[in-house]
């Protein structure tokens, strides 16, 4: 592969990004699209995921591009639908892509988006949230991602469902709505004010939550993180039992006084919030001599991981092509 060209891709529910490389490094081109993910969307996103590498391809042939890796939630669920994988096949070679594309999971993608290192761990907390033992690249153990019904805790998900519950119990309790519970209210019933009958209003946010799909209480999380910026006793209490949450899930992949690399990925982690202020609290505490790295760019991660096998120097191309332009 030391004179063909990589493809990395970053196939989401929400957006898919797609980066080109050199074997070296080089970034070529890059492309991105909506929700290509084929095991959420069906084959329709197939459209946005060719898009996206389209894009990135630009004036490219196809057939220079010798090695593809694609970061997937839910990848194994492609090759258990021969419908699906068929359409996926199909929307691949339509490209005029020769190579054999390899799907790993968004989460080991991720990782390698933190570190170059083989050995490690990952914690991702995003709409969902999960954690995972990596060993040579591979994931080796996983931990929660089950979903909204069964787990995600410590999610963007989860800090939207504790905030509608301390309204609620702020309701039942008679007392004044604090901050939080009112931001709730007005978020999900148009106003902040209490009816008379206090047990109409609680109804009234119970039937807002469950006329919507359960998952879309994660709009909520970035309410939740202002309120803890603003003091609130109730956020407080909300993210930092979600941190809690998320260094319990690490313990189950982690053993203790582990000191390899952790990555925290995911838009609640990623970024500067107070979700990964308190989660590195409780990772110093646990594991302090732990090098706690945020994830970058999973697509470009993605085209590392593609190039890897026949990389000579690994972390100077991890460096070259997951450090911002």
């Amino acid at each position: 592969m030391s004179d063909k060209l990589v493809l990395g891709l970053d196939v989401g529910g929400t957006s898919t990004r797609a980066v080109l490389a050199t074997p070296d490094g080089q970034r070529l081109g890059a492309g991105r699209a909506g929700g290509g993910n084929p095991t959420t969307h069906g084959a329709a996103a197939l459209t946005e995921l060719t898009g996206a590498i389209r894009a990135a391809l630009g004036d490219t042939a196809p057939e220079a591009v010798a090695g593809a890796v694609l970061g997937m939630a839910g990848f194994t669920k492609l090759g258990a639908d021969p419908a699906l994988r068929a359409a996926f096949d199909q929307a691949w070679t339509g490209l005029g892509l020769r190579c054999e594309p390899q799907l790993v999971s968004d989460v080991l993608a991720a990782y390698a988006a933190g570190t170059p290192d083989p050995d490690g761990t990952v914690i991702v907390a995003g709409t969902g949230a999960i954690a995972a033992r990596v060993r040579g690249h591979r994931l080796d153990h996983v931990a929660d991602g089950h979903g909204w019904l069964l787990g995600d805790l410590g999610s963007g998900y989860w800090l939207g469902r504790e905030a509608v519950r301390s309204a609620l119990r702020d309701l039942d309790k008679e007392r004044p709505p604090g901050a939080l519970a009112a931001g709730v209210l007005a978020e999900l019933l148009g106003t902040d004010a209490v009816a008379p009958r206090r047990r109409d209003t609680a109804a009234a946010l119970v039937q807002a939550v469950v006329a919507e799909s359960p998952i879309a209480l994660a709009r909520l999380a970035p309410m939740v993180l202002r309120f803890y910026d603003a003091d609130d006793p109730a956020a407080v209490d909300v993210v930092q039992r979600g941190a809690a949450h998320l260094a319990d899930t690490v313990a189950m992949v982690r053993a203790p006084g582990e000191s390899t690399v952790l990555v925290r990925g995911g838009g609640l982690l990623t970024n500067d919030t107070p979700l990964a202020a308190e989660l590195a609290a409780a990772i110093a505490v646990s594991w302090p001599a732990t090098a706690l790295r945020p994830a970058g760019d999973a697509a470009a991660a993605a085209a590392w991981l593609a190039a890897l096998p026949t990389a000579p120097d690994p972390r100077t191309l991890h460096t070259r092509l997951l450090t911002p332009a």
